[in-house]
């Protein structure tokens, strides 16, 4: 009877025969459709084109929104490679940084349909693809944000800030960013009760604000 370490041993051959395919073919391997168990049992080969690849593409203000022929040359090369394509007019872009109203910001955006700037795309579009979210702490001197990787458990998200909040973890006091929008302070939502309090097991969610308590 084959045991455990054989049948890995099979099933990381498979994988590695799928790639070889796929990198014989003149694809990326990412242009492999793999499992995320697949990857995992080939990623110690650190294959650069295994890497996830976000493309942006540089257009003139016209195209922002529907792209241009250069653009659809784009799309046709990478069709295929699970890469995401984002359309950033840098001129637009220029404009934009020099307002400094966020009213303006967003009367100068809708001048030309868009929601967002190509930049809050492109930093969404990168979180994503890299699998990161961000959550805060606010206190009374400054608010910092803290970049992690979705999935993380409160332990390990409070180690970005130091090792001993992790090691001497007791608990979190979390404020979903919807509601300190709503109630701009901590001490009003600790009044109308949106604070929770959340042990080791919590999975940190984007844009959560959290106060940490620790014991060393």
């Amino acid at each position: 009877m084959a045991g455990t370490g054989d049948k890995d041993s099979q099933r990381r051959l498979e994988v590695y025969q799928k790639l070889k395919t796929t990198l014989e073919s003149g694809q990326n391997a990412r242009s492999a459709e793999l499992s995320p168990e697949e990857r995992e049992l080939v990623a110690d080969l650190h294959l650069l084109t295994l890497k996830p690849v976000l493309y942006v593409a540089n257009v003139e203000v016209a195209s922002v929104h529907e792209g241009n022929a250069h653009v659809q040359a784009l799309k046709q090369a990478i069709a295929g490679e699970n890469a995401q394509l984002i359309l950033v007019s840098a001129a637009l872009e220029a404009e934009i940084a020099e307002l400094t109203e966020e009213a303006e910001k967003k009367e100068f955006l809708a001048e030309y349909g868009l929601e967002e700037s190509g930049l809050d795309r492109l930093i969404r579009a990168a979180y994503t693809l890299l699998n990161l979210i961000t959550y805060f702490t606010a206190g009374v001197k400054e608010v910092r944000a803290w970049t992690i990787e979705r999935g993380w458990k409160a332990p390990k998200a409070a180690g970005v800030i130091h090792t001993d909040f992790e090691k001497g973890f007791i608990r979190a006091e979390v404020i979903k960013l919807a509601d300190y929008v709503h109630y701009k302070t901590e001490t009003a939502c600790r009044d109308a009760g949106k604070i929770a309090i959340e042990g080791k097991e919590y999975v940190v969610a984007d844009g959560d604000v959290m106060h940490f308590r620790f014991n060393v």
